[in-house]
């Protein structure tokens, strides 16, 4: 089968964007947020299967793991309290999707980490939806939204839901969410650079000598690190680590979020085949159709079926590589006989 590691749920009933509006509205005028809305399986079913649901099956994968839409997670917005309602939200209407399609969905959660606030209701939120059958969780290295503020996610601060994650066994992928920065295009740099500055601080410490069993799916095929291994390699062994063989890529992973064939191919003849999971974050930041194949940017099958790789490399990429870094995706899929 082909399971798709990197899918939002983008495009949302508009009931539920509403209310947000009106959540961050009331935030400011210092007023309790109104009762979330009602929201009908059919209002679901419309968006979904006019959506992701309709391009997996046109591009021939079989499965998403769907998570909340990153561009709106947000966590920046107003404080704790309001950023453990939206997650909650999100995270819930993640749960019915799956409920509604078992068979094409599996549910990774947002987490509530407001700016400043210590991991405790993150901690609490993953346990929650872990145990509605969730299978990881994304993790986002920038909370404040630009401004980078935050430890490096080698900094004991994140110690709490590394934690978790190890005691249920699930990984996280490092995302961030919207851009207050002008000077930094949310999906264009933003992403890519948070993507970048993320596996360069685990190259400076050694998280996975202290959780040897955490994993990370670093999205965008690794935002520029695939480009620069060499430069990545050389800062390693300047700072006296380990290869990043050992290092790192026994518990770094990298999707297929990279929208045309050379870098595709870069990614397959730099990274080895072992730490890449496809992934096409379809109906996303790149929506368009590529005037120069006439298909679109997103839809990344393409690209992988063009390999020049083995019949068993192009399996790992498909499904055995995620099915290995999401154990609990592994048990849900053999209970029901796949």
């Amino acid at each position: 089968m082909i399971i798709d590691c990197h899918g939002h749920y983008t495009v949302l009933p508009p009931a539920h964007d509403a209310w947000r509006t009106a959540q961050v509205a009331a935030f400011k005028a210092g007023e309790a947020a109104p009762p979330y809305p009602v929201i009908t399986d059919d209002e679901i079913r419309e968006t979904i299967e006019a959506n992701q649901l309709r391009l997996l099956r046109e591009r021939g994968a079989d499965m998403t793991i769907f998570s909340p839409r990153a561009s709106a997670m947000a966590p920046h917005v107003g404080d704790q309290n309001v950023a453990i309602a939206w997650a909650r939200a999100c995270n819930d209407l993640i749960a019915r999707v799956a409920g509604l399609y078992p068979d094409v969905f599996a549910p990774v959660c947002m987490l509530p980490q407001s700016p400043g606030a210590d991991l405790s209701a993150s901690v609490a939120e993953l346990e929650r939806c872990v145990g509605m059958g969730f299978i990881g969780c994304n993790l986002n290295p920038d909370p404040g939204g630009g401004r980078f503020q935050s430890p490096p996610l080698t900094d004991p601060y994140w110690f709490p839901i590394y934690e978790k994650m190890v005691e249920l066994d699930v990984p996280a992928m490092i995302h961030v969410s919207g851009s207050c920065n002008p000077g930094l295009h949310a999906t264009g740099a933003y992403y890519i650079a948070a993507d970048t500055i993320a596996f360069m601080q685990l190259i400076e410490g050694d998280l996975f000598g202290q959780f040897p069993t955490l994993r990370f799916i670093i999205p965008h095929g690794g935002g520029a690190v695939p480009y620069h291994w060499g430069r990545y390699r050389g800062l390693a062994d300047m700072l006296k680590k380990p290869d990043l063989s050992g290092h790192l890529m026994n518990n770094v992973f990298f999707d297929t979020c990279v929208y045309h064939q050379p870098g595709i191919n870069l990614l397959a003849d730099v990274i080895e085949n072992k730490n890449i999971l496809f992934g096409s974050e379809m109906v996303g930041a790149v929506r368009g159709i590529d005037p120069t194949t006439g298909h679109y940017f997103d839809d990344t099958k393409r690209y992988v079926d063009a390999l020049d790789i083995t019949d068993a490399q192009r399996h790992a990429i498909f499904e055995g590589n995620a099915r290995r870094v999401f154990p609990r995706l592994d048990a849900q899929l053999k209970a029901r006989g796949r």
